[in-house]
């Protein structure tokens, strides 16, 4: 599959409006212009081709990458189906279970780390999904917050790609032969929905086949989607005190291509999603469903898409896949 990443993101003084709130620093006095957009171009159908996938769960492994991207310091933690029995704790460094699997990449929230997401994400690896989530230099716990480098880590996140691709054929790595470079999809939450968002308008990485966008806007990254259709699924929180529901919708309202919304009509920000029991599996099963649809081209899995959404009257769903 061609890949093709735009000129490089120019900073926008509206996303650190709409972001700030994630952040406990001070609010940066920077003023730049708003990115221009490329023009939208897309075509209708995605682009996996039909498949089943796995029907039973796997063990999860975890490890580490150190990746480095021009002296950005990227470490990313990455979680994948492992041999063994299933359920229970990720292991490290386990061995990898037989089999070729997608590729998730998942950014995170401002001041957040990829451990905060790891319930959820967990829950894809075991269902067939290898996970990696970089920890941006500026945007992570710990780091100064800055909340313009965000428009920096959609090229963060299509290098950490590069990177844990090349791992499926590079001799001796335990991932070798286990990655299907031919399905990957893009994901993240609040800052990380805004670099996901942009991975698909202005650094369209046209090696992504679909994308989860949760609490996201589209400030700073633009709204023309750009290259090969590559569904959609946007998760928010209609009580949301940091990035406002009506801005994920207004996102969501200009995808061209297929695509769902599943709204939380008691959902926060995202301590809801990740917290609540009975919020987190709607959440879970939903964005499962909705990967082995997009990625393994799973046609059962878009069917059970609607019922796991429903599921207890806890979301709505607006169902245009």
């Amino acid at each position: 599959m061609s890949r093709r990443v735009t000129p490089a993101l120019l900073a926008s003084a509206v996303l650190m409006a709409g972001l700030v709130g994630c952040s406990t620093q001070t609010r940066p006095s920077q003023h730049a212009p708003a990115p221009v957009e490329p023009k939208a171009a897309a075509t209708p159908t995605p682009q996996v081709p039909a498949g089943r996938a796995p029907q039973h769960t796997f063990a999860v492994g975890v490890r580490q990458l150190k990746l480095n991207r021009n002296g950005r310091a990227l470490p990313t933690t990455l979680w994948y189906p492992a041999a063994g029995q299933s359920g229970g704790a990720a292991r490290r460094s386990a061995a990898a279970a037989e089999g070729r699997f997608p590729v998730v990449m998942f950014s995170h929230g401002l001041g957040g780390r990829p451990d905060d997401y790891a319930t959820l994400l967990t829950r894809w690896a075991a269902a067939g999904f290898v996970v990696a989530a970089p920890a941006f230099p500026h945007t992570s716990a710990g780091a100064d917050n800055n909340v313009l480098d965000v428009l920096n880590q959609p090229a963060d996140v299509s290098y950490a790609l590069d990177r844990v691709l090349a791992l499926g054929t590079t001799a001796d790595d335990p991932l070798r032969g286990r990655l299907d470079a031919e399905r990957v999809a893009a994901a993240g939450h609040s800052a990380g929905g805004v670099t996901t968002i942009g991975l698909f308008t202005i650094a369209r990485d046209e090696r992504l086949d679909a994308g989860v966008v949760f609490a996201g806007t589209a400030l700073g990254v633009g709204t023309a989607f750009a290259g090969a259709a590559a569904p959609q699924l946007f998760v928010h929180g209609e009580l949301d005190e940091v990035v406002e529901y009506a801005a994920g919708k207004a996102a969501y309202d200009k995808v061209p291509w297929p695509k769902a919304m599943l709204s939380l009509p008691n959902g926060d920000h995202g301590r809801t999603m990740l917290k609540d029991k009975a919020a987190l599996r709607v959440v879970s099963d939903t964005s499962v469903e909705f990967l082995r649809w997009s990625l393994y081209g799973d046609a059962a899995a878009k069917k059970r898409i609607p019922t796991d959404a429903t599921r207890g009257d806890i979301a709505t769903f607006d169902d245009h896949l």
